[in-house]
């Protein structure tokens, strides 16, 4: 009887999964049979854009994060597919930091060109995995979200490619509740305009707090105060921007923070990062971790030490992403097919101690590219896997990291080259902060047919 495999979510990581599989099939590979379920009314994961907040039309929790003009922030060189280029999906070269429908498009066209749709369940919300020691199976419990029933299936290998970045982390701070303004996360953030003529105060000072920030600024706000924890991310901000150490308290519209200033501010977004969290799984099943490099308990970061037949897919925090979660596929597909077999526990959790005690070593950016470079170059080496440069793509992230130090606000007008073409990304038509419309058309409209110089 073929073996089966479960692969939880439809996004870039469970999508890579797919690939994976497929290509071993096409070149001839005996493959399990294998079911995808995906919660959401189409593939994509976080990048599905979605009107709602809290709960969606069947009650569930939205899953994605993502807001009207997102626009990727780093290269979109640097997270190609090393087997279907920007170039191949558009029949053309696109500038290099394209938004959040381009990018979509790009995962779907990969989705069409590799065949894997068959595999997957829309609209099923997986409820409840567990393991059967008696049979060795993982008893997986769906809802079919439309017919409003649930399943049960039996599968001797899992995949968890949920993501992390969807479950908010929201700390309280004192007076928040009688705080007069708005007061969202992240996760609920769907719209800078609404903020457009406001003071906004986002608390954080990583990725999303930078970006949403700008987004504020772009579309009208009045100002935005950064205040952060540790330390501030230190940009040369122009007018308008300042940050100031962690909010302390909130007295009606007034925040007081604790190097002893104060600010009047008119809302508040909390940009605390995302919890690891997979109600849907036993106990012995589930990763309990912070968002770090290297996961603790995984092996390889996929696969899961006390059960090595339940794996993780895109489970630690993100320099590389797309080509990252195919890299890790491919070395869980190979294991699956017993290309590549596994060390014992004990060589196992040896493994995983070394490249977490790297990471704790880790002093800056630069350090931490180079570390995730090196965990990418291991598994892509020992698999089949469409050679990348990743030495490049390294290289291309310290690039941009400089080039948001010389100017926040302008980076994503830079042009970076494919490593897999080679070709020089075009400028896009408009400077970013002039470019309001941030559909697919408009990107693509009038573009250059020349790359930048």
């Amino acid at each position: 009887m073929s073996k089966r495999i479960a692969i939880l979510g439809g996004g870039p990581s469970g999508l890579a999964v797919l690939r994976a599989f497929e290509s071993a099939r096409r070149k001839g590979a005996e493959i399990p049979e294998i079911v995808c379920y995906e919660k959401q009314s189409d593939c994509g994961g976080m990048w599905n854009y979605n009107w709602r907040t809290g709960l969606d039309e069947f009650g569930e929790p939205v899953h994605a994060s993502m807001y009207r003009y997102l626009w990727s922030n780093g290269p979109k060189e640097c997270l190609e597919f090393a087997d279907y280029s920007f170039e191949e999906h558009f029949g053309r070269p696109i500038p290099s930091f394209p938004p959040r429908a381009v990018l979509h498009d790009y995962i779907k066209g990969r989705i069409e060109k590799s065949n894997v749709r068959g595999y997957i369940k829309l609209n099923h919300a997986v409820r409840h995995v567990t393991y059967d020691a008696g049979t060795e199976k993982f008893l997986v419990t769906v809802k079919d979200l439309k017919a409003d029933v649930l399943e049960t299936s039996a599968f001797d290998y899992v995949v968890c490619a949920t993501g992390h970045f969807s479950t908010p982390n929201v700390p309280y701070f004192e007076g928040v509740e009688a705080f007069p303004g708005r007061v969202l996360h992240a996760h609920d953030f769907r719209s800078a305009d609404e903020f457009a003529g406001k003071n906004v105060l986002l608390i954080g000072a990583s990725y999303s707090s930078e970006d949403i920030g700008i987004q504020c600024m772009k579309y009208g706000a009045k100002s935005v105060t950064f205040s952060y924890r540790t330390k501030a991310m230190g940009f040369d901000w122009p007018e308008g921007f300042s940050e100031v150490p962690l909010l302390e308290k909130v007295v009606g519209k007034i925040a007081h923070f604790k190097d002893g200033t104060r600010k009047e501010v008119d809302a508040i977004v909390l940009c605390t990062g995302y919890l690891h969290h997979y109600p849907f799984l036993d106990d012995d099943l589930r990763l309990k971790s912070r968002n770090r490099l290297y996961p603790e308990g995984l092996y390889k970061g996929i696969f899961w030490v006390p059960n090595p037949r339940f794996m993780y897919v895109g489970a630690q925090d993100q320099f590389f992403t797309f080509n990252m979660f195919d890299a890790q596929a491919w070395y869980a597909r190979d294991v699956v097919l017993g290309r590549i077999p596994l060390p014992d526990a004990a060589a196992m959790e040896a493994d995983i101690k070394g490249w977490v005690a790297k990471e704790e070593a880790l002093e800056d950016a630069s350090q931490m590219i180079d570390f995730q470079t090196e965990y990418v170059r291991e598994l892509i080496l020992a698999t089949d896997y469409p050679r990348l440069d990743v030495d490049e793509v390294a290289r291309m992230f310290k690039e941009w990291e400089h080039h948001k130090v010389e100017n926040i606000l302008t980076y994503r007008d830079r042009s970076h080259r494919s490593t897999l073409t080679g070709t020089l990304a075009p400028k896009h038509h408009t400077p970013w902060m002039q470019a309001l419309d941030d559909s697919l058309e408009a990107f693509l409209a009038t573009m250059p047919s020349q790359a930048a110089e």
